[in-house]
């Protein structure tokens, strides 16, 4: 993987996460880790003087295992991978790390630094420091149709943005 500056990353978030889909992890080697697959997020600017710190938004439901080691990590990391691996994408969304070891059994290898983790195969990693956490909740929503639509168990998102610290990619041969 090669490190590049934030002012380098040139990608449309809406086919990256929307459509592309990403994983969020969070762990280490020696506590443990676990990943999702999330097709919602964003990425901008908050809370700098001049440009702004580079920020990623991910959102987690309460009863998602990855969402513990959110929780208890002070990094979280963002992969993005070729369209070859959207299968194990969507096994990795489909499994949880409760019952099974879904991440061997998706076939990605993953990769270990000292305060995160990724996968050998991304094609872009951004790593992520949280910097806030909070639930979305019922009374916050204007358009109360997007509540049945999306949450008719009630089990709303937890919301988390991180400033975005380091960005690698993965010089093989499908772009970003």
């Amino acid at each position: 993987m090669k490190k590049i500056e934030i002012e380098e990353l040139i990608i449309n978030p809406f086919t990256k996460i929307g459509s592309e889909w990403m994983l969020i992890t969070a762990g280490n080697k020696e506590r443990g880790f676990n990943t999702m697959t999330a097709s919602w997020g964003h990425l901008g600017d908050i809370w700098g003087s001049k440009t702004g710190k580079p920020s990623a938004i991910i959102y987690i439901r309460p009863q998602r295992f990855t969402k513990e080691f959110v929780d208890e990590e002070e990094y979280f990391t963002l992969s993005f991978f070729p369209s070859k691996y959207k299968k194990a994408l969507s096994y990795l969304g489909a499994h949880s790390g409760r019952d099974e070891n879904k991440i061997q059994n998706s076939g990605l290898n993953i990769l270990f630094e000292d305060d995160y983790c990724y996968f050998k195969e991304s094609k872009l990693v951004l790593v992520c420091r949280k910097l806030y956490h909070s639930s979305i909740v019922e009374d916050g929503f204007v358009d109360k149709s997007i509540i049945d639509k999306n949450y008719p168990k009630k089990d709303f998102h937890e919301m988390y943005i991180g400033e975005i610290m380091e960005i690698y990619t993965n010089d093989s041969d499908e772009s970003l």
